[in-house]
């Protein structure tokens, strides 16, 4: 691939498919609504930015044309039914239209693990019908499904040990739910590996890590690695169902996106972990990372900020 589109390119994800594809001396276009967003991949010199309208087909079909492939990495966690359905199946039959408008066959999609028509949550409903929009839209698309995406600048193991700085105790609804966490760096390669392989044409791969762990087990881990409470992190108390309830009911009221959401406890009650049935990581040639691998190297320097902050209190450098 010479050149490659990509919607979503400046969020977590994006970015580390950004910077790999730079290395691979491939030009990369970062369609986003507001080019400010974009300023930090500016810096690679093979990145362009084009400021569009999603919503103008015309427009959305000329930023197609010409490139030899597309990347659609934009994703919503929490809303409404009807929310979900626009960013999760509407955007996905627009973007089909527009590559063939524009004569792009090649498109690989990040979907979700658990992505399914029968899940009790409107996010992995509304997946799962993104998935199938794409597949049978006659191009020539692959499908990646990752469960939750850890790394330096994630939104997960990150509030997990912010939480832990503020709060002695962490009340976790879904606390045994099963997570198989996988790092942003082999996603971004699996991602690069598809565009590489035709072989992958058609196909849909579940993207997980080497571990399993409760969300408990990972709220925990978070706090470790970030030397919380002499490294022990604080102590964690699972909540029943209806208490859970209605903690993600008064989280869905705080302003800006919130940490816990009904929906994410209605995706809790699958784990989300890979089921075996499709290929995985391994298949593309990679050897996912673990968590013990990566986790203390960012969260770790967390820990540290943490005690120089200390430090320096004591000291009367503050």
């Amino acid at each position: 691939m010479k050149k490659v589109l990509i919607f979503g390119g400046t969020g977590f994800v994006g970015t580390q498919v950004c910077e790999k594809l730079n290395q691979l001396q491939c030009r990369v276009t970062v369609a986003t609504r507001r080019s400010a967003s974009a300023r930090h991949l500016q810096l690679l010199p093979l990145v362009d930015v084009a400021q569009i309208d999603l919503h103008d087909a015309a427009a959305l079909a000329a930023l197609v044309a010409g490139h030899d492939a597309v990347v659609n990495l934009i994703a919503i966690l929490h809303g409404s039914e009807d929310a979900f359905q626009k960013a999760h199946v509407q955007w996905p039959l627009n973007l089909v239209r527009a590559c063939k408008t524009a004569g792009v066959r090649r498109l690989v999609h990040i979907s979700a693990l658990g992505a399914s028509t029968e899940s009790a949550s409107m996010y992995q409903r509304s997946k799962a019908r993104g998935e199938a929009a794409l597949l049978g839209s006659g191009l020539d698309v692959t499908v990646l499904r990752p469960s939750v995406i850890f790394g330096a600048d994630d939104k997960f193991l990150n509030t997990f040990a912010s939480l832990q700085q503020v709060f002695p105790v962490i009340p976790l609804a879904g606390s045994e739910a099963r997570f198989q966490p996988v790092w942003v760096g082999d996603v971004a390669s699996a991602v690069v590996q598809c565009l590489e392989d035709t072989e992958t044409i058609g196909q849909v791969y579940e993207a997980c890590g080497p571990d399993v762990f409760t969300l408990r087990q990972l709220v925990q881990l978070a706090g470790r690695y970030a030397g919380i409470a002499h490294g022990q992190g604080r102590p964690v108390i699972g909540l029943p169902d209806a208490l859970a309830r209605v903690q993600a009911f008064f989280m869905e009221l705080a302003p800006g996106d919130p940490v816990l959401s009904r929906d994410n406890l209605d995706a809790m009650k699958t784990d989300n972990v890979a089921t075996g049935k499709l290929p995985g990581l391994q298949a593309l040639g990679i050897t996912p990372a673990s968590l013990a691998a990566i986790g203390p190297t960012y969260l770790g320097a967390r820990g540290l900020r943490s005690g120089l902050m200390a430090k320096r209190k004591t000291s009367g450098r503050f």
